[in-house]
């Protein structure tokens, strides 16, 4: 017999982050901008859907349907990044926020929307968070 706990995924995975052209972000300290992150199998990540489906749920109690502006729908996504997300690099500044008002203050920047879509993209496969996929 087979036990189906030795194909669970990691908790953590590790994104190099690449900017709109592709290439590799490094910071002033010439080393790679990361983003760690919690896993669809990770607690954090089950915490972080909840919560996105919370707001979905009293949004209609409220208004009685599900209509979003733009602007809603990136702090929403925002928020529910930067749940899953563990920490940046220590190189990943930004107006001197930290932990996670850096985080929701990047996903929510449109400028640089190229980064939540990355993360959102690393998360949704669960290939990343294999047990061969990089730790911080």
């Amino acid at each position: 017999m087979t036990d189906i706990k030795r194909f669970a995924v990691e908790e953590t995975s590790v994104l190099a982050l690449l900017g709109p052209d592709d290439a590799p972000l490094v910071g002033d300290d010439k080393l790679p901008m990361t983003v760690t992150l919690y896993g669809p199998g990770s607690k954090s990540y089950a915490r972080a859907q909840a919560a996105q489906q919370n707001r979905m749920i009293d949004k209609l109690k409220r208004k009685g349907k599900a209509d979003q502006s733009a602007e809603d729908k990136a702090r929403e996504q925002a928020e529910f990044l930067a749940g899953c997300t563990k920490e940046f690099s220590a190189n990943i500044e930004y107006e001197g926020l930290k932990g996670e008002a850096l985080h929701k203050a990047v996903y929510a920047d449109t400028s640089i929307g190229f980064i939540a879509e990355q993360v959102g993209k690393h998360l949704g496969e669960w290939s990343n968070f294999s047990k061969g996929s990089p730790k911080p």
